[in-house]
């Protein structure tokens, strides 16, 4: 099996690219920036917003969290595992390793739809829906304190489109492509008449990995 570096743990995670209704909330059609995407349009939170509601900032520190899953997804076993990659088809995959990534957006559980930036601060959508520009967080860090950048998000992208579980592949049907301008934007573009929630799907996989994981 092979080793995991820090960009194999990396993730952006597939919820952050939206469907092609998509509007980002206070965005205009010209394609305004903004820190957060809704099917509905309007979002609860602002953009300086430090935590969601249902969370508390002040919870107690340490302990044990001991977790059973109750469902699975791609090659993930409930009995076993024999690899740490969860998103190809080969093996058994860890339970959990989801939980180790941090996605280019992610769910508010009190809303219905809303996704709001993680990895990534803002995203800009294209008037025609089918270009998203995420830039991404200056503070963003792999696990050993190195910087995350916006060519290890398309990468990551790029790698799971053309390797990942056949399911992942089918989801990123309709991803044209993904790159990098520079360090911090990343650039997805779709296909047009696309999946509805496509995009959705997609923003929650920008996650760490890298090449070994796929070799």
């Amino acid at each position: 099996m092979a080793l995991l570096s820090r960009r194999h743990l990396f993730g952006l995670g597939i919820g952050a690219l939206s469907a092609p209704l998509l509007r980002a909330a206070s965005a205009s059609e010209a394609g305004t920036e903004a820190h957060g995407i809704s099917v509905f349009g309007d979002l609860k939170y602002p953009a300086d917003f430090h935590h969601f509601d249902y969370v508390n900032p002040a919870a107690p520190k340490g302990g044990v969290f001991s977790l059973i899953p109750s469902v699975r997804a791609y090659n993930q076993s409930y009995q076993t595992f024999n690899s740490l990659n969860a998103y190809i088809l080969k093996g058994d995959g860890a339970q959990g390793m989801d939980m180790t990534f941090a996605p280019l957006m992610v769910r508010a559980n009190d809303e219905p739809d809303a996704m709001y930036g993680l990895a990534a601060q803002s995203v800009r959508i294209s008037a025609d829906k089918l270009t998203y520009r995420f830039t991404l967080r200056p503070e963003a860090r792999f696990h050993d304190g190195s910087k995350l950048t916006a060519q290890d998000a398309a990468f990551s992208l790029t790698t799971l489109k053309s390797k990942g579980h056949p399911l992942i592949t089918v989801q990123m049907r309709d991803m044209v492509k993904a790159e990098a301008l520079d360090e911090s934007t990343l650039v997805v573009n779709f296909a047009e008449k696309r999946a509805r929630d496509h995009t959705l799907g997609l923003a929650a996989y920008v996650e760490a990995h890298g090449q070994e994981l796929f070799n």
